[in-house]
This record gives C-alpha cells, structure tokens and sequence, in this order.
C-alpha cells in the first residue's frame, strides 16, 4: 500500500507517486537528468489519482523505461479533475539501479484520500498490484 501525505492535496499526489517509484528502486541511485511531462484526467479525485498514477507507471514500463526521483504537480485544476505535472529522473538501468517489487498496476481497492478540513493534513492511501 502507498501511502502519502503533504501540506495540500498536491503535495500528498507528488508524495504518493514518489512512493511508488520507490517500491521500484532506490532512489537515492536515481539522477535527476530528464524531465517528462505528465498529463492526466479523472471524472472524481480517486479516478484522477489512478490516472495520475498510472500514467507515472506507464513511463516506467515503457521503453525507455523512465524512473522519477522527484514528481511536481504543475497544474491541479479539481474542477475538472486533470492534472499538468513533470516527473524528473532517469532511465532504469540494471546496473545502477537496484530492482524492487514490481508495481503491476493501480487499483482501486480500498482508495482513500482524505482532504476535508477535520484532517490535519491531506492524506491518501493507494494499494498497488505487485
């Protein structure tokens, strides 16, 4: 399970896709040398979340197969549910990257993003395919 939080509902989003590159890899081996553009869209804040993700996932499963030490959210429009962001990093090499769990897919089950005033802080949980 991910589970990510931030000072806005943003912040938790960059933190749970970071989290999920670091299920794949660590890290701290990761160069920040390419900025790839994210664009994602949802009809509510789980299905833009899913999307978000899963378009992070698929940078990664595809050729070149890119991996992201830092994600920013360049424009979260909760209006219309779509998301502008850059992922920053690398490609995926073998030898310089240690191979984590293999993230499958996004899921649904059991989603939760929590962002309503009687909570401290915007949080959100993701459990993962594996």
């Amino acid at each position: 399970m991910l589970h990510a939080w931030g000072d806005s509902l943003e912040e938790a989003f960059e933190q749970c896709a970071i989290a999920m590159f670091g299920y794949m890899t660590d890290l701290e081996r990761v160069d920040m040398l390419q900025v790839h553009e994210i664009e994602a869209e949802g009809h509510d804040l789980q299905s833009l979340l899913f999307h978000f993700l899963d378009e992070l996932l698929f940078m990664f499963c595809a050729e070149p197969f890119i991996v992201a030490r830092k994600v920013k959210i360049k424009e979260f429009d909760r209006e219309n549910y779509r998301i502008k962001a850059i992922a920053v990093g690398e490609e995926f090499s073998i030898g310089k990257h240690s191979q984590g769990a293999e993230v499958k897919a996004i899921t649904y089950s059991a989603m939760q993003i929590l962002d309503k005033p009687e909570v401290d802080r915007p949080e959100v949980f993701v459990i993962v395919d594996i």
